[in-house]
Order: C-alpha cells, then sequence, then structure tokens
C-alpha cells in the first residue's frame, strides 16, 4: 500500500507538490487502513492530507544538507535494477 511513498529530500529538480501529495495520501491511507474513505470519513480523511502534505512540505523546505542533490533518473534506473536482481523482472515506469 505504500509503495507511492518515495525518499523526497535532496532531488534536483526538488519534489512537486503532487510527489508530496501522492507520499501523504499513502501515509493517510496506510494509516486509516483503507484505500478509499466511507462518505462519513470523506472530510476527516481529506483534511488528513491536507495536514500531512504541509507538514511534508515544511519539513522538506527546512532540511539541509552537505550532499550534492541526487539525479531522479539515476535513482529510477538503480531501482529497476534492483527490481530486476529481486524478482527477475523487468519493470517499466
Amino acid at each position: 500500500m505504500c509503495r507511492n511513498i518515495r525518499t523526497l529530500h535532496n532531488f534536483e529538480p526538488p519534489a512537486t507538490a503532487e510527489e508530496i501529495e501522492a507520499a501523504a495520501l499513502q501515509y493517510v491511507r496506510k494509516l486509516s487502513g483503507t484505500t478509499k474513505p466511507s462518505k462519513a470519513n470523506e472530510a476527516a480523511f481529506a483534511r488528513a492530507v491536507e495536514e500531512v502534505s504541509a507538514a511534508s512540505m515544511r519539513l522538506l523546505a527546512s532540511l539541509v544538507t552537505a550532499a550534492p542533490p541526487r539525479d531522479r533518473e539515476l535513482e529510477a534506473a538503480r531501482a529497476r535494477e534492483r527490481s530486476q536482481q529481486r524478482f527477475g523482472i523487468a519493470r517499466t515506469g
């Protein structure tokens, strides 16, 4: 359920609001134990996603590092290679 939660710090270009929101959505889904809230819980679910997104944006904006920014394409290639080694199948996307 949490496969969309990725490291978002220290990338060039920086994480987008959409990436942060996707991670927040996955986090709230994991915490609540549901992928789609009931009508009664819809507002609370959406509010939680907004609050986690906002907290995540503040966190990412305040983190500092001396390490050079990581390259998204290189990290994606490494992930595909790990997947190939682990599962023996090529993953795209």
